[in-house]
């Protein structure tokens, strides 16, 4: 199934989704509304559309059935996690075992297909925003149901220059569907995927990449958005790996972030719908964090010296920095030969972002206003 789990990997309904979908849609004609649903403004986050079901059974009838209760649970889960910030999942660990169908107040076939023994389909399933609100508050857990203004993202894919140095191009079918086929209107954080406009260059990508404000300027001048974000995807065929970094600026700030997934198999196609879902959490969980300490939550800026004695040491540095999970908002200042100033974002303050690069060899040392990070070798 499409939608990624530790523990789950699309096998066969991964190619139906991508491919026999669209085919199914035009032979239904229309999608088929079980029980219509007109949602207010801040209620569309209580939706989960566009949601993969399978399942096998005895017959047609029997499989359908276990499909929805199967789905309907499932994305009752996943509605939990869009709008639960993470540093409160623990919670709600007790909350997803609770029957979904009290909650549920409508579902949409936007496809279906079956055969004597087996059902799979795509839905979306409407909860009740009171029912889910009520439950929340009663249990003391904490949400963020606003939604963020909507980001422009732009897949982006590199590739070798003849000198040995990186090029930028458009992100392909592939990498541009992989993000295209999740629920992009109902999410904490909207998204209008757009195409890499030929007037962007290489040097604008890598000025965001530096997390200098630049790149934003431009951004948000040609794509006519306040909020643009880059999501550039490297395929390391060496390491067998899909390298994914996003850069730009949304609503929580600017962003420098990097994560690797493994190819396994070789399936570029996977990894990639895997790392758009991921990187989709990622800036749901931005937004979760900056809604947090808009109503007096943890987190808050870190400014800090940075010192080292060679630029390649910066440059290792500056690497953990935006490699440590947790660190967002990432502002890039004058950067020298020996020292460099940077402000970060991350939960908990300085104290606790100390702990967490102490693990990467750095130490941050400081307080209050004055930090300062130095390679602990």
């Amino acid at each position: 199934m499409r939608r990624h789990t530790p523990n789950c990997r699309p096998g066969r309904f991964a190619y139906f989704a991508h491919i026999a979908r669209p085919l199914l849609a035009a032979a239904a004609g229309v999608a088929i509304l079980v029980h219509p649903v007109s949602a207010a403004p801040r209620d569309k986050v209580y939706t989960i559309a566009n949601y993969p079901v399978e399942a096998t059974a005895k017959d047609a009838v029997a499989a359908k059935e276990k499909a929805h209760a199967d789905g309907q649970q499932a994305a009752f889960g996943a509605l939990l996690k869009r709008l639960v910030p993470v540093t409160a999942y623990a919670q709600i660990d007790r909350l997803k075992s609770m029957q979904a169908a009290n909650f549920v107040d409508g579902v949409a076939i936007r496809s279906e297909s079956n055969s004597r023994t087996e059902y799979i389909a795509s839905l979306d399933f409407s909860f009740q925003p009171d029912a889910i609100r009520g439950l929340l508050k009663r249990e003391g857990v904490p949400f963020v149901e606003e939604q963020s203004p909507t980001l422009v993202l732009i897949p982006v894919m590199t590739q070798s220059d003849p000198s040995g140095g990186v090029r930028f191009r458009p992100g392909g079918d592939t990498w541009t569907k992989a993000w295209k086929v999740l629920d992009l209107e109902n999410t904490l954080t909207p998204m209008r995927i757009e195409a890499l406009l030929p007037s962007i260059q290489d040097d604008t990508i890598n000025a965001a990449l530096a997390g200098g404000d630049t790149a934003e300027r431009v951004l948000t001048t040609e794509y006519k958005a306040d909020f643009v974000m880059f999501a550039i995807a490297e395929i390391d065929e060496s390491n067998k790996q899909l390298n994914v970094t996003l850069a730009g600026i949304d609503a929580a700030g600017l962003v420098s972030w990097r994560r690797g997934y493994h190819l396994e198999g070789g399936d570029v196609s996977y990894a990639m719908e895997l790392a758009a879902v991921v990187t989709q959490g990622v800036l749901e969980g931005r937004w979760k964090v900056a809604k947090g300490e808009d109503g007096g939550g943890a987190g808050g800026i870190i400014q800090m010296a940075v010192a080292y004695s060679t630029l390649e040491e910066w440059d290792d540095m500056r690497r953990h920095i935006l490699e440590t999970p947790g660190v967002d908002d990432v502002r890039i200042g004058t950067v020298s030969s020996n020292s460099a100033d940077v402000s970060v974002r991350y939960p908990g303050g300085g104290t606790s972002l100390a702990a967490a690069l102490a693990r990467q060899g750095l130490t941050l040392s400081g307080s209050g206003q004055a930090w300062s990070l130095r390679s602990g070798y």
